[in-house]
């Protein structure tokens, strides 16, 4: 009888393995007709005999919130690495709004704005003055410069402590000032890596707010990874599951929710079906010792 329900329990995983394989397949067929902002073919990238990324091929259209969901060591940062042109892919290609990442890197960063897991902000510097940086660095015309960081600043709500030095800045204040910093020159396409890493509870839904109002009144298209998976239920349109470095699935949260057969699955059960493991996966020693760094910058 154990034989038989271990038998059955095989055969229910291979069907839902099968089902997760088509779904993929129609979503990436759905949104190939439209415009692609991010489309990679056979992307890897190996580290000697390690493969981090591996050939990875997906699509994510102009306007949506594009969410990569996946353990510690599961590719995504090198994903992030390899689109915003920081790190050579080993094989495969990639474009970013219709640049190629390997031979128009110039133009693809023209094209995006990029807030790390790690701090970008000087805390040394006001937070006038650290737009101001960036405003030089994305060569904003000079006559341009003051009105479009005033405008940042305001539009993260931080014009009442613009000339106050960002080393007393809260978290969640310097999260935002690290977003008005990658879009301050309007881009098309904005990259965050674990956006809300380190933040309480009331911080994150303030950038979540920002960010939704950043899509809906500018039409900015977002790429992030975030192992939160309430944050990819709030702000992700398509989500996109790796594991060692491969896509295990990819759809709306209602897709994936739909793939593993059950009224009541949550995201949790999607990237515990998917990602082959636990949310409490803990990752390295590495991973563990910058995610703690990045919580203790950010206070």
């Amino acid at each position: 009888m154990g034989k038989s329900r271990g038998g059955k329990t095989l055969k229910l995983k291979e069907r839902l393995e099968k089902v997760g394989d088509k779904m993929m397949q129609a979503t990436q067929t759905q949104h190939i007709a439209t415009t692609m902002i991010v489309e990679t073919k056979e992307l890897t990238r190996r580290f000697g005999t390690l493969t981090a990324v591996d050939a990875l091929t997906l699509f994510v259209s102009t306007g949506e919130v594009f969410g990569l969901l996946g353990p510690n060591g599961a590719g995504k940062s090198t994903v992030i690495k390899m689109l915003t042109t920081l790190l050579p892919p080993t094989a495969g290609s990639a474009k970013v709004a219709d640049f190629d990442i390997i031979h128009q890197a110039a133009q693809v960063r023209r094209m995006i704005g990029y807030v790390p897991q790690l701090l970008s902000a000087d805390g040394a510097l006001t937070g006038y003055e650290n737009l101001l940086v960036f405003a030089r660095l994305y060569e904003i015309p000079h006559q341009e410069r003051d009105k479009r960081i005033h405008e940042a600043l305001a539009f993260m709500n931080l014009a009442d402590v613009a000339d106050k030095l960002v080393g007393t800045y809260s978290g969640g204040m310097i999260r935002r000032l690290e977003i008005a910093q990658a879009t301050l020159h309007q881009p098309q396409l904005l990259f965050l890596d674990e956006p809300t890493v380190g933040l309480d509870p009331l911080a994150r839904e303030v950038v979540w707010e920002h960010l939704e109002r950043l899509c809906a009144d500018m039409g900015t298209t977002v790429f992030l990874t975030t192992h939160y998976m309430d944050e990819a239920e709030r702000l992700c349109t398509r989500l996109a599951i790796m594991h060692l470095g491969k896509i295990a699935a990819m759809g709306t949260p209602a897709e994936l929710k739909a793939s593993i057969g059950g009224e009541e699955a949550t995201l949790d059960d999607v990237f515990v079906h998917y990602a082959g493991g636990t949310l409490e996966s803990g990752g390295s020693y590495r991973e563990t010792a910058r995610t703690r760094r990045t919580i203790r910058r950010l206070g």
